[in-house]
C-alpha cells in the first residue's frame, strides 16, 4: 500500500512538472508578444530568472517604443544580474541608463552597472581591469546623481575597490624585491607612493625602497656604487624622517651607515685608479 502510495505521489509530481514546463513551451512557441511579455513577467516576480530571461529575449526588439519596454528592459537586465551573469548585467544596465534618460529606473541602473563591475572584481593578486572599471563606474554614478542616497555606499565601494589596487601594487612590489629584482621594485613601490599615498602600508614601503636601494647598491657595477649608494642614504633620510620612532627605525641607521660607509670606500678606490 505504502509503495502504490508513493508511486502515486511520485507520478504526480512528474505529472505537475511536466505541466509548468508544457504551460512555459506553450508561451515560448506562442508567437504571441503580448502573452509571452506578461508571463515574463509574472516569471520574474516569481524569482524564476532564467524562464523570465529567456522571454524577455523573445520580445524585447519587438516592442520598441511602447510603454511596457522600459521595465521590460529594466527587468531584463537584472535577470543576468540574478543569474550571476555580471557581465552581460554590467553591459545591460549601462545600455538601460543610457537609453532611458528620463526613466525613474535609470539611477538604480547606472548603480547596478557598477555594481555588477565590482562583483567582477577579482582578487587583488590578479588582473584588476574590471576593478578599475568599477571605480570608473561608481564615479561615474556620483557625478550624474550627486544628491542619491547610494553616493556614501558608492564612496565606500571606490575605497574598498583602490585598496584593492594597493594591494595589487605592494604584492607586485615584494615579488619584485624577493626575485632581487631590486631595480624594478624600487619604480614599483615608487609608482605605489605616488598613486597611493594614503595607503596604510606606506611606513613599509619607503622601509623596502631603503632597503632595495642598499642591496641594489651592493650589486652594482663599481662605476654605479657611488650614485647609488648616495641614492640610498637620501631614501633612509627620508623614512627617518618621517618615521624617526618607527619599528624600522633602528634598521634603516645601520643601512644609512653602512651606505656611508660603502661610498666612501668607493671614492677610495676610483681616487686610486
Amino acid at each position: 500500500m505504502r509503495k502504490t502510495l508513493s508511486w502515486l505521489a511520485f507520478s504526480s509530481l512528474i505529472f505537475l512538472i511536466s505541466a509548468c514546463k508544457s504551460n512555459f513551451e506553450q508561451v515560448r512557441t506562442s508567437g504571441d508578444p503580448d502573452i509571452i511579455l506578461k508571463k515574463a513577467f509574472e516569471y520574474y516576480e516569481k524569482e524564476e530568472y532564467l524562464r523570465a530571461q529567456t522571454l524577455f529575449e523573445l520580445v524585447l526588439n519587438n516592442i520598441v517604443g511602447r510603454p511596457e519596454a522600459e521595465k521590460a528592459n529594466y527587468y531584463y537586465s537584472y535577470t543576468h544580474y540574478h543569474l550571476k551573469q555580471y557581465l552581460l548585467a554590467a553591459y545591460y544596465f549601462k545600455n538601460f541608463s543610457n537609453t532611458y534618460l528620463n526613466s525613474t529606473f535609470r539611477e538604480e541602473a547606472a548603480f547596478m552597472s557598477a555594481y555588477s563591475n565590482y562583483q567582477l572584481s577579482p582578487s587583488f593578486r590578479l588582473d584588476q581591469t574590471n576593478t578599475q572599471k568599477a571605480i570608473e563606474e561608481f564615479q561615474l554614478f556620483v557625478n550624474l546623481f550627486p544628491k542619491s542616497e547610494r553616493v556614501a555606499e558608492c564612496n565606500n565601494l571606490i575605497d574598498e575597490l583602490r585598496r584593492k589596487q594597493e594591494e595589487k601594487a605592494f604584492a607586485e612590489g615584494e615579488l619584485y624585491y624577493d626575485l632581487k629584482q631590486y631595480q624594478s621594485a624600487v619604480i614599483s613601490f615608487d609608482n605605489l607612493l605616488r598613486d597611493y599615498p594614503e595607503s596604510p602600508d606606506v611606513e613599509r614601503v619607503r622601509y623596502l625602497i631603503a632597503k632595495a636601494n642598499f642591496l641594489l647598491s651592493e650589486n652594482s657595477i663599481v662605476e654605479k656604487k657611488l650614485d647609488r649608494y648616495s641614492e640610498t642614504m637620501v631614501r633612509c633620510d627620508d623614512f627617518l624622517e618621517k618615521y624617526a620612532d618607527g619599528k624600522y627605525a633602528k634598521e634603516i641607521r645601520e643601512i644609512r651607515k653602512k651606505a656611508e660607509q660603502a661610498r666612501k670606500n668607493v671614492r677610495k678606490r676610483l681616487k686610486s685608479t
